[in-house]
Parts: structure tokens; sequence; C-alpha cells
């Protein structure tokens, strides 16, 4: 019998390459050896985009046909909308008696996520909500309703499924032996950094490549992309190792033709004019065949919708399985 996975993500946007060399790549390669449940966590989204809710509407259809066009299978994924699943805002409620708000503040991942937006806004913390506070708890939730077993995750997000685990020994502790505890399923995913050199890309940089950005968009990211700073003239050398251009193309292109952009650099027989050239021609050929898979569901959308309700009745059927055990430890099965 396939162990159960269970991973989200919040649709706050399109998906970009980083997410495609991350998380994305990853899931294609886990979908044929797992029970798989992918979670588009837009009740999540909202801790952050309470006062936009149309953003967070609009992107779920958007993200589902990205991940359709990276390789997700919903013959093997079980594709669905957490507002969909009542039982984990249930759960979440139920595990919000079990942690106190200093083990919550004392979360690394949540420390770290206080602290940029206390950067951001100032005021001390006065713009932390419960809601945004309470995440991990929540995330306790999405995971144990579908009995999940592993989560795929980068060691970044160690500290959530600690969090998780923690709830869930507490909760079998006063119960039962009722709720699964999960593993975090630690695999390498590539960082991609952003075009301006930053360690990560994000659309709120404004430094990522989109998987839909069309060649003209495409084009005119990559040709502001930053170079070797000491390299002005044309035929000066320069260290490909610094330039974001060679970066992308080990990314990109074709294994052959890595060397001799390389050897060129160093050697200044190449600009950087002629190398951003190349690479948006590498990079357009990169995301042809995922542009046009994408371009399917966007003539589809009756497609995705049967996909979505499809993801939700396996994950609907299994939620409540789930919470039926749970009430009943609980005493609140009436």
């Amino acid at each position: 019998m396939k162990k159960t996975i269970l991973t989200g993500i919040r649709p706050t946007g399109n998906l970009h390459l980083g997410h495609y060399f991350g998380a994305g790549q990853n899931w294609v390669k886990l979908q044929d050896d797992y029970d798989f449940y992918l979670e588009i966590a837009d009740v999540q989204a909202l801790t952050d985009n309470f006062n936009d809710p149309e953003k967070v509407r609009e992107n779920v259809d958007e993200i589902v046909k990205d991940l359709l066009a990276i390789g997700i299978d919903p013959k093997k994924v079980h594709i669905f909308i957490q507002s969909r699943i009542p039982e984990i805002a249930e759960l979440t409620i139920f595990y919000s008696n079990l942690v106190t708000v200093a083990r919550l503040q004392r979360n690394p991942t949540v420390k770290s996520e206080i602290l940029q937006k206390k950067e951001l806004f100032g005021n001390e913390g006065e713009s932390i909500t419960y809601g945004f506070l309470g995440y991990p708890v929540s995330q306790a939730a999405d995971i144990t309703c579908f009995d999940g077993e592993l989560v795929p995750v980068g060691e970044d997000q160690a500290p959530l499924i600690e969090q998780c685990r923690e709830i869930v020994r507490k909760f079998n502790s006063i119960y039962g032996d009722v709720l699964k505890e999960p593993e975090g399923l630690y695999t390498e995913t590539k960082r991609v950094k952003g075009l301006d050199g930053n360690e990560k890309m994000g659309k709120s940089l404004g430094n990522a490549i989109f998987l839909v950005d069309d060649e003209e968009t495409i084009s005119k990211k990559i040709m502001g992309a930053v170079t070797d700073p000491k390299k002005i003239k044309k035929d000066d050398p320069a260290d490909p190792d610094i330039c974001m251009v060679y970066y992308y193309h080990k990314l990109v292109n074709k294994e052959e033709n890595l060397k001799t952009i390389c050897e060129e650099c160093k050697k200044g027989e190449r600009g950087c004019v002629q190398c951003k050239k190349e690479l948006i021609e590498a990079m357009n050929e990169f995301l042809k065949p995922i542009q046009e898979k994408r371009k399917y569901y966007d003539e589809n959308p009756d497609e995705v919708k049967r996909i979505l309700e499809e993801g939700h009745v396996a994950a609907k059927e299994k939620a409540e399985k789930v919470m039926k055990t749970v009430k009943k430890a609980m005493m609140i099965d009436y």
C-alpha cells in the first residue's frame, strides 16, 4: 500500500522558474510512488491577502493550470482546494487548544517571517494577525486531515513539520492513538536565484521569469539581467560564475553549449548582448512545451474544473473518514 503524501501551494501568482526547478520537478518525480494529495491553499493565502480576495480567487485556476503544464498528472495526484474541505478548519480549531502562543512565537520559520513583517511595516508587530501567527496550526490540520505520512519540504520548513508532530503527539496523548505522526521528506530542491543575483526569486522582488511569460517579456527581463560588472567592453574577459546570464544558461541551455559559452566568456570572445540573445532563444525553447500544454488548459477550462472536482471528491472522502475518527476520540460525535 502506498504511503500518503500531502503538500500544498498558495495561489498568489503564477509559477516561476524557482517553483519549477524546486518543488515542481520534485512533485512530478514523487507522484508515481505515493498516494499524493496536492492542496491549493487558498485559505492560507488569505493570511497575507485578506484584503485582496480577488487575487487569490483568480490565481486558483492559474496555479492549477501551471501545475498541470509542468507534468502533475491528475490521474496520480488529487488536486483540491483547501477552502472546500471544512474538516481542515475544524481540525485547526481543535488543535488551537493544544499549542501555546509562546510556542508559536518560538517557531523559527514564524519568527523569521514576523521579523520580515516588522521590517516591512514597522509598528513592532501590530500588523501580525492571529491567523498569521497560527498558520503552523492550520498546516498541521492540512497534513493530518488526510493521514499525511510524508510531507515533501525543504530544510527551511523543518520547524513547521516538527510543530505538526508536537501537536499530533499532544492530541494522541490525550485522546488515544488516533493521528499519524508525519515525517518531512527532505529532498534536495534547487533554489533558483533571481535575475538580479538575489538568492531568492520572487514576484515581489521583480526578478522572476514566470512559466507563462511571453517571448517579449522574457526578452526584456533577460536583457536586464546582471552580468559581471568588471566586463565593460565587449572583448573584456569576464567571470561567468558571477554572471546571472550564464547561471540561467546552465538551467535551460543544452549541456554541449555550456562549455563554449563559459570559455568564450573567460577569454573575452563573447559579448554580453550576444550571450543574452542566445539565452533568450534557449529560454523560449525550454518553456515552449510547458506553455503549449498550458495553452490546452487555457482553452479547456471545463477540463480544469473536472480535475478539481475529482480531486475534491477524493480529498473530501479522506477528510471525512479522518474527522469521524477524531470526533469519536474527542467524544463529540453527536
